[in-house]
């Protein structure tokens, strides 16, 4: 029997992956002893592997397809398939951002000022490409973590990766400027995506995955209105697309069902009412796959 060997991303986005393998459909169960998780599919094999590694090991076919973020795809210059974005990150479905970042009070305004500085990072070779590019000689040292701190007793700057920049806030840093900006990406081995059986598998993970990213913020809504109240209802509904309209058994009433954002419901569901909805349902989605 085939298997796709599945690289999942170990650290901050292992939960999250999982989770999102579950809206998926496939279930994954990890030991604190194994770096082998289980799945519920006798075709894939999974290894928890950091993300930092795991373009590398997809470039060198010990995985066949992984999850990482495109950052360290540029960071490793691994040669590998992307077979498409995965928008989901540990906190939220926004990007990342890698940004050079200085002491609040500091004098560093800009990229021109670090010439000759010290600059802690964990991405030293999108630093040396930021510097070059802006023609600015400076020390890149590799940072282990905790990289917030570095400054300005171990180095000048810092280049970090952030979502809400809460965390540099609250170590008294500022942002000068964002270098890179980065989404989870799933990515495969180029000889793998060759193999029908394989390239197979892994667009379908792709598409359920995806579906299930793309059902995050939706919901369903289903209720039923009188035809001489239809025209107002459908005012209301801020559709995906056109809603599904059914007759029901009384000629005189319509079912309607369709889907929208999941934030917008609180104020949606009572002007519906008004509208002259009734028995008005609201739902969960797994997948959305358009």
């Amino acid at each position: 029997m085939s298997v796709l060997r599945l690289g999942i991303p170990k650290g901050s986005l292992q939960d999250a992956t999982i989770q999102l393998f579950a809206k998926a459909g496939w279930r994954i169960s990890v030991s604190s002893r194994s770096y082998f998780p289980g799945i519920d599919d006798l075709e894939i094999n999974c290894m928890l592997v950091r993300a930092q590694e795991m373009a590398r090991y997809v470039e060198t076919g010990a995985l066949d397809a992984g999850i990482t973020g495109r950052d360290w795809v540029v960071e490793t210059g691994s040669k590998v398939a992307e077979i498409g974005e995965l928008m989901y990150s540990k906190q939220s479905l926004a990007p990342v951002r890698w940004v050079l970042a200085v002491p609040e009070d500091g004098l560093i305004q800009s990229v021109k000022d670090l010439e000759g500085k010290v600059i802690a990072t964990e991405v030293v070779n999108i630093t040396k490409q930021y510097l070059a590019r802006n023609g600015v000689s400076a020390r890149v040292e590799f940072s282990w973590g905790a990289t917030e701190v570095k400054v300005p007793q171990l180095a000048d700057a810092i280049v970090e990766i952030t979502e809400t920049g809460s965390s540099l806030r609250a170590n008294h840093l500022r942002i000068v400027e964002s270098i890179l900006e980065s989404r989870t990406v799933f990515i495969g081995n180029q000889a793998a995506v060759l193999d029908p059986w394989k390239a197979e598998k892994i667009a379908n993970l792709y598409l359920l995955l995806s579906g299930a990213i793309a059902a995050y913020t939706k919901v369903g809504i289903m209720l039923n209105v009188r035809k001489e109240h239809l025209a107002a209802v459908l005012a209301v509904l801020p559709a995906l697309k056109n809603p599904t309209i059914s007759t029901l058994s009384d000629p005189d009433w319509i079912a309607v069902n369709t889907i929208i954002d999941e934030n917008v419901v609180r104020s949606i569901i009572p002007r519906l009412k008004a509208a002259g909805a009734q028995g008005i349902v609201e739902y969960p989605l797994n997948k959305i796959v358009l």
